[in-house]
């Protein structure tokens, strides 16, 4: 069985050069990984310090899968009242355009690799949970 040839090669991004990228939130660091590479999909790495939360947030029309490298932190949903813990190992889909919150409350930095179903990831931080997207 034949198949059609790739149209670009294999591109790794080494961890020496994944730098701090936009849509940073205090005690957060996200990290561009591979972005802009492929139309369909794009990673990135997030550091949360501890004690740390995100703005509210979502991702527009883009599905985030979540997979926890380090650390126990939580995915806050649905207004609030929704909390999902993820340890080492768990994997986690937020649905494009719901609305979360990335918490660690522990006293040890959280990593997570994040992709996301587009080329270049889209963060759009909220007022407060059903609030106004906030200009950077």
């Amino acid at each position: 069985m034949s198949h059609p040839e790739p149209s670009r090669p294999v591109y790794v991004t080494r961890s020496s050069e994944i730098k701090q990228s936009g849509g940073q939130t205090e005690g957060m660091i996200r990290s561009n990984a591979i972005v802009d590479k492929s139309d369909g999909i794009c990673a990135t790495h997030m550091l949360a310090k501890p004690h740390s939360s995100s703005a509210v947030h979502h991702h527009g029309a883009q599905d985030t899968i979540v997979h926890a490298v380090k650390g126990h932190g939580s995915i806050v949903s649905e207004g609030g009242t929704k909390r999902v813990d993820l340890e080492p190992g768990d994997f986690a889909l937020i649905p494009a355009f719901m609305e979360h919150q990335e918490v660690n409350d522990g006293d040890e930095e959280v990593v997570w690799t994040i992709v996301r179903s587009g080329r270049i990831p889209e963060v759009v931080n909220l007022s407060g949970w059903h609030g106004s997207p906030v200009k950077d």
